[in-house]
């Protein structure tokens, strides 16, 4: 018979590329992920993983055992949220990865109000960007993922995952309480053609939908600063080096110093998903995270 948790230390090594980065992963010792492996390989009485270098990789056999095995796990984790939910318990224990605003404004005070509420449960949160959560959770590396998709700007979601829109975030334009267009209502791209602007990496998400913002102007934003969290374009506009398109989730008070315009044609808008593995839909402990971003 072929011991399941061995079967998923094996995988891990091929997700992580080596049995001490698979060992980090899922919270074993090196050395209990390689007896794991040895075990399972003379269960099945072949090789599994060989050396390359310094490292290693599945041999046929173990890729084979690896692609083959994937829905023995997901089976496993889709009884035991079924055995779950017949208890009507909120227990065990949840990887939670979001990225830094939600895991500020939304993530933190949630699972501090479960924790209190559930005993039984444990939660160990990561943070991560959208992309590498949705990979994380479609690789067993995490139960549940918060990302964010802006306006029309796509997100891969694999068919296996299920995802639920949990928040509705809107981001305003953040200037100095001296900049000339701070008293404005509302700000549309045309009112910013030549402000300078403080903005994430051209990689984010993020960046394409200021730069989205500005279609049909003839124009791009006139980005002259880079920063990955909104806290420091903050601290740019503060010294007045530019303006920040900021969203409000996790974001620290704007102060006397600082405003906020609403942005309009087009509304600058994100949605919050939480995302899942589909065999993991009958958790209650899943649910029970669920229902509280909801709430928030």
């Amino acid at each position: 018979m072929i011991d399941l948790a061995a079967l998923s230390s094996l995988r891990a090594v091929d997700t992580h590329g080596s049995v001490i980065a698979a060992a980090h992963a899922l919270g074993f010792t090196p050395s209990a992920v390689s007896q794991q492996i040895k075990r399972l390989e003379k269960q099945t009485g072949v090789p599994l993983l060989e050396r390359v270098g310094r490292g290693v990789i599945l041999t046929g056999h173990g890729r084979h055992l690896v692609d083959a095995g994937a829905r023995l796990l997901t089976d496993l984790e889709e009884v035991e949220s079924g055995l779950h939910d017949r208890a009507g318990t909120v227990a065990g224990h949840l990887r939670v990865t979001a990225f830094s605003t939600a895991m500020r404004g939304l993530v933190a005070p949630v699972v501090r109000d479960l924790l209190a509420a559930h005993p039984a449960l444990s939660v160990a949160l990561t943070e991560r960007e959208p992309w590498d959560t949705i990979d994380l959770v479609a690789t067993g590396q995490s139960e549940l993922g918060v990302v964010h998709r802006w306006g029309d700007v796509p997100i891969s979601i694999p068919d296996h995952l299920e995802s639920r829109l949990v928040y509705r975030d809107l981001a305003e334009v953040v200037m100095r309480a001296d900049h000339p267009l701070a008293g404005r209502a509302v700000l549309s791209p045309r009112d910013v053609l030549d402000e300078a602007w403080v903005a994430t990496p051209e990689s984010t998400i993020c960046r394409q939908w200021l730069t989205r913002m500005y279609a049909g102007t003839g124009r791009v934003p006139r980005v002259v600063h880079e920063a990955l969290e909104f806290d420091s374009h903050l601290a740019l506009v503060r010294a007045g080096l530019g303006i920040a398109l900021v969203p409000r989730l996790g974001r620290q008070p704007l102060g006397d110093d600082l405003v906020g315009v609403p942005a309009h044609d087009p509304v600058p808008t994100r949605d919050v998903l939480a995302v899942h593995r589909r065999s993991m839909a009958d958790s209650p402990a899943i649910r029970a995270v669920l229902t509280a971003l909801e709430e928030r």
